[in-house]
């Protein structure tokens, strides 16, 4: 079987946090440094605020997250605080007053419901100071996203205990804009080691929107990429920008 701790410490090698290499983490690089305080919500393993404390950042950094085996990782890094919690609970934990927070990996799809995605937003909003922002990015639902997520296009990886594995993912159902997949770890002969089953919500432009300004949240700017270009009718992304 593979455990919790080494899907965490996969998760690491297929998703390296690098803002030399990756436009979308450069996007967020430069906010995080220029923000006094900054709350990562879904920091998963804490790359992104331990990069930014490894070059200078010397302010007030939170990561915030559910899942123990990611946290257990970030917990490395010991000058960063690292709170066991979903985003709905952020507002009772953290104390509040940040100038920025974040979700990035398009974490904030995870939050599938209505009344998840009212809670969370309501409690980002509550830690925030007055005048602090939130960004964070979603998949445009335009793009179907979903499509690519077939067993065709599976990864071959050698994870960090020098394994090699395959990961693929198998989409079961496509609901009222939510997508139900399934993410298998195998052996490269296809032996089974994980099975993951999630969802995600893809939201258009209007309701997104229209949660936001539920929350008390006035969008300040929406990008259809990551070069901060319009939002068209081929963008892949919503990348938003809200402001308390």
């Amino acid at each position: 079987m593979y455990s919790d701790a080494d899907a965490a410490a996969l998760y690491d090698l297929l998703n390296p946090w690098n803002p030399d290499t990756y436009r979308g983490d450069a996007f967020h690089h430069h906010l995080v440094m220029a923000a006094g305080s900054v709350l990562d919500v879904g920091c998963g393993t804490g790359s992104m605020l331990t990069y930014a404390r490894e070059h200078g950042h010397r302010g007030r950094l939170v990561g915030l997250d559910p899942d123990r085996a990611a946290l257990d990782r970030a917990r490395r890094r010991t000058d960063i605080d690292w709170i066991e919690a979903t985003a709905a609970e952020s507002d009772t934990r953290t104390e509040g007053g940040f100038e920025l927070a974040v979700m990035t990996g398009h974490a904030f799809q995870v939050l599938v419901t209505d009344e998840d995605l009212r809670a969370s937003l309501q409690a980002i909003h509550a830690a925030l100071a007055p005048g602090g922002r939130f960004v964070f990015e979603t998949r445009h639902p335009q793009a179907r996203a979903w499509l690519d997520w077939i067993p065709a296009n599976a990864a071959d990886v050698v994870d960090a205990a020098d394994r090699p594995l395959r990961t693929w993912h198998d989409v079961e159902s496509v609901d009222a804009g939510v997508v139900s997949f399934v993410e298998t770890t195998a052996d490269p002969d296809g032996t089974v080691l994980r099975v993951d089953r999630a969802r995600l919500r893809f939201l258009d432009v209007a309701p997104l929107n229209g949660f936001l300004a539920d929350a008390g949240f006035t969008v300040e700017a929406q990008y259809g990429d990551w070069q901060r270009g319009p939002i068209t009718p081929t963008s892949r992304e919503i990348v938003t920008v809200a402001r308390r």
